[in-house]
C-alpha cells in the first residue's frame, strides 16, 4: 500500500482536522514499512519522507492502542508501524495568563491542566525526559529546546521524591525533572 493512498480520504477533507479516529474499527492489514525516529524524522522503507504535508496528513491518522503498538488507520484498514520513542515533539510553548500552550511539530495544541500533564519519562537512551499526552493514546516529548526554556522558568518544589523542577499552568503543577539527592 502506498503511504498517497492512505491520506487520500484526509486530502480531499478538511487535513486540518482530527479524524475520529477512535470510532474507526477497520481489520488489521499488516505492518507497514514505516518507523518515527526518536528524533521526530519520518522513514518510509529506510528512506526519510521529505514531504511535511504528507508526514502531517499521516500523523493525524496516527494513534495507539491498548496493545501498546502505532497504528496508521482509515475507516478501511489498520497497519502497525515503528515508533521508537513518542511520535510527536514539541517545538513551542507559550504561556498566556498562567495557562501553558505545547505545540507538536505538526500544528497540534494541547494546554497543559489538571487533566493533560507533563509526566517524566525515560527515552530509548535512559535519560528521564518530561512527555505529555497529545490524542489517542499519543504523546510528544519536549524538544531541546522547549524543555530548556521551560527549566528556565521552572520552580523548585519539595515532595515526596525529593526536589522537583517544574512550571504551574492553570494553577497546576507539571514537573520537568527530579534534582538529584545532596553530595556527601
Amino acid at each position: 500500500m502506498s503511504l498517497e493512498s492512505m491520506t487520500a480520504h484526509l486530502e480531499a477533507s478538511q487535513a486540518s482536522e482530527i479524524p475520529p479516529l477512535d470510532r474507526w474499527d477497520p481489520p488489521f492489514c499488516g505492518d507497514m514499512a514505516l518507523t518515527i525516529a526518536a528524533d521526530g524524522r519520518w522513514w518510509h522503507e529506510g528512506a526519510p519522507i521529505g514531504r511535511a504535508r504528507l508526514v502531517r496528513l499521516l500523523s493525524r491518522l496516527l494513534r495507539r492502542e491498548a496493545d501498546g503498538a502505532y497504528y496508521l488507520v482509515t475507516p478501511a484498514e489498520k497497519l502497525r508501524i515503528q515508533v521508537e520513542d513518542r511520535p510527536f515533539l514539541i517545538v513551542d510553548a507559550d504561556c498566556q495568563d498562567g495557562v501553558w500552550t505545547l505545540t507538536t511539530q505538526w500544528g497540534d495544541s494541547v494546554t497543559l491542566d489538571a487533566s493533560r500533564r507533563l509526566a517524566i519519562s525515560p527515552t530509548p537512551a535512559g535519560e528521564p525526559v518530561p512527555e505529555v499526552p497529545i490524542r489517542f493514546g499519543l504523546a510528544a516529548r519536549l524538544n531541546r529546546n522547549v524543555y530548556y526554556r521551560l527549566i528556565e522558568l521552572a520552580e523548585l518544589c519539595e515532595g515526596d521524591e525529593g526536589t522537583a523542577l517544574g512550571i504551574y499552568s492553570d494553577g497546576i503543577w507539571q514537573p520537568l525533572g527530579h534534582l538529584p539527592g545532596e553530595l556527601p
